[in-house]
C-alpha cells in the first residue's frame, strides 16, 4: 500500500507545477528505495516460514485479510481508516529514515 501511495505522489510531483521538483522526488525515490528492501526482507522470511497474507475483500468501512501459517488460517477485519492512519504513520517513519540518508 504504501509504495501504490508513494509511486502515486510521484506522478503528482512530476507533473505539478512545483519549481524546484528534483528534492522531493529525491526524497520519494530514497523511501520508495527503503520501502522495496525491507518488502523484499518480509517477503523472505515469509516465504521462509511458509506463510501467506491474502487480501480477501473490501467495503466501505472494512478490509478483509486471511492469514495463513502452520496449516492455520485466521481471517481478520482491519477498519479502513486505521489501515489508512497506520500507512500514514509508516510513510512518517520511512521519510524519517530516508532524509537521515542525506545527514
Amino acid at each position: 500500500m504504501i509504495i501504490n501511495i508513494l509511486e502515486r505522489d510521484r506522478e503528482v510531483i512530476e507533473t505539478s507545477s512545483f519549481k524546484l521538483k528534483g528534492p522531493y522526488i529525491k526524497i520519494v525515490e530514497s523511501t520508495l528505495k527503503i520501502v522495496r528492501a525491507e518488502l523484499k526482507e518480509t517477503n523472505n522470511y515469509a516465504r521462509s516460514k511458509n506463510m501467506k497474507l491474502i487480501k480477501k475483500g473490501k467495503d466501505d468501512t472494512f478490509t478483509e485479510y486471511l492469514f495463513i501459517h502452520g496449516g492455520y488460517e485466521d481471517i481478520r477485519r482491519y477498519m479502513n481508516i486505521r489501515l489508512r492512519n497506520r500507512t500514514e504513520e509508516l510513510i512518517s517513519i520511512y521519510f524519517t529514515k530516508s532524509g537521515n540518508q542525506y545527514n
